[in-house]
């Protein structure tokens, strides 16, 4: 949105403004982070590869080769980091753990150093009034169960071979028995969407593998270990007497048809099938949709279901996290109009608008998440938290040390507002985290997409707060009271 940033700042103030009414005291506002785009201190204390260290490390694959070595220097700056979130006046810090820092190889005992520097976090954000959100999984896998000798998978190891499931589970009871007793707050995976398909359909993410049969096996097997996990973590709760809110955060949108066409309608179908039922059918209502297993025969792809299975991954969850970043329109048919593409399959495609853009080329759709939100309390009934909302612009510093991000500061404005705009039509969402903390390893980008509220000198380390930091900072307190 080309706009000056006074207008920009007065225009997401109303906004707020209008959306406080909305938004009750008790609701939740966090920032939210990952372990491998912002910790560093790879090989430190124990730590050993994950996934995304190999990959990093693969001509071609990362911007400029660069990799999350040294990241935001988090684990050497961690309090420093701690009071600065403290600052924004948050009450949530939503973080992921490192499998390959806790559980060094995935297999074994938990490294005490690892745990050690998350135990030290803990007593940071306590000391500050901070509620902690681990999430457990956050995309690295550590390397060995990829390449190492696991049987389940015609390719090999990773999350298309079963015995990962089990790996996941064991690492998540070395966590869980080790910060349980003082952590509440609980996500076994982030965007298992991602990681199956990104990283094994698509080949653009770690680790790199093209092969669809893998990616849908990588599917069932993400959320078989969501399930043993969150059975384990669960029983233990209850065992212990702890305080549990346990869930999982999955990177979800709309489908909107480009018409009216049966064509379209169809696409739409396929689209929410593969991006939003295909994980929470089974992880709420304990089945696959019956439709998607059939979209999936038609590719020669099976989910490798056995028994007891979803009786295991629809353990239930206290709360769904939702990563939200854009809504998208879809066609049927081809550009040229044909209803098959070059392999003979159904075409579903996405269509571009006339919208405003962020720098990683996404619409900015805002009211989608209210229809989102709206959608998944009238199907699934799961209070929902949006556990990641946020954009990448070009920020540029200006001649005073500022960041002025008037387009960023504007589109968290309109997606709190559309927020509170599900919460009026009826949906129980109970809290919004800002994507992110601060500018990171953007994963296949390297560092040249910037997300944070807050800018990172990666030179020097030296943290700033942009005005959208500051913008949210004093919404927080509005919508407060305060």
């Amino acid at each position: 949105m080309n706009t000056t940033a006074a207008t920009a700042e007065k225009y997401a103030r109303a906004i707020t403004a209008a959306a406080v009414p909305g938004l009750p005291p008790g609701f939740r506002w966090g920032v939210a982070t990952a372990a491998y785009q912002i910790e560093g201190a790879a090989a430190e204390d124990g730590r050993t590869p994950s996934i995304w260290d190999t990959y990093c490390r693969v001509p071609g694959m990362v911007v400029r080769g660069e990799n999350g070595d040294v990241a935001c220097d988090h684990y050497h700056r961690m309090p420093e980091d701690v009071r600065l979130i403290a600052d924004l006046g948050v009450d949530t810090y939503r973080f992921s753990l490192s499998w390959p820092r806790i559980q060094p190889g995935g297999r074994g005992p938990a490294n005490a150093k690892g745990l050690d520097f998350y135990k030290r976090l803990v007593d940071e954000l306590e000391a500050r009034d901070i509620t902690p959100w681990i999430t457990l999984y956050h995309w690295d896998l550590p390397q060995e169960l990829e390449t190492g000798d696991i049987s389940g998978s015609p390719a090999g190891g990773g999350w298309p071979a079963r015995d990962t499931a089990h790996r996941f589970a064991e690492y998540a009871a070395l966590a869980y028995d080790a910060l349980g007793d003082r952590v509440k707050h609980w996500t076994t995976l982030n965007e298992p969407w991602c990681s199956a398909m990104l990283g094994y359909a698509y080949g653009n993410q770690a680790p790199g593998r093209q092969d669809f049969g893998d990616a849908i096996r990588a599917v069932h097997h993400l959320l078989l270990g969501h399930g043993l996990a969150a059975r384990h973590i669960r029983e233990t709760a209850a065992a212990r007497g702890h305080e549990l809110e346990l869930g999982i955060t999955l990177n979800l949108g709309t489908a909107t048809p480009e018409t009216d066409s049966p064509e379209d309608a169809e696409a739409c179908r396929r689209a929410d099938g593969m991006g939003r039922r295909l994980y929470l059918d089974p992880l709420v209502k304990g089945a696959y949709p019956e439709d998607v297993v059939a979209d999936l025969a038609l590719r020669n792809a099976e989910l490798p279901v056995r028994d007891g299975d979803l009786a295991v991954i629809s353990t239930p969850i206290d709360v769904l996290g939702v990563n939200f970043y854009r809504g998208t329109l879809f066609s049927g048919v081809t550009e040229e109009g044909s209803p098959a593409d070059a392999e003979g399959l159904p075409v579903t495609r996405g269509v571009e608008r006339d919208l405003p853009r962020t720098a990683m080329d996404w619409e900015i759709t805002p009211t989608a998440l209210t229809d989102l939100l709206v959608g998944l309390e009238e199907e699934y009934g799961v209070p929902t938290v949006v556990t990641e909302n946020g954009a990448a612009f070009e920020d540029t510093v200006s001649e005073d040390g500022q960041i002025h991000d008037a387009d960023r500061t504007t589109y968290l404005a309109d997606h709190i507002a559309a927020v509170a705009a599900a919460r009026a039509a009826g949906a129980d969402v109970r809290g919004y985290f800002a994507w992110s903390l601060m500018d990171n390893f953007e994963w296949s980008y390297g560092y040249d997409k910037r997300f944070g509220i807050v800018r990172v000198d990666y030179g020097t380390q030296e943290r700033t707060l942009k005005d959208s930091a500051k913008w949210y900072r004093d919404t927080i307190r509005l919508t407060r009271g305060r």
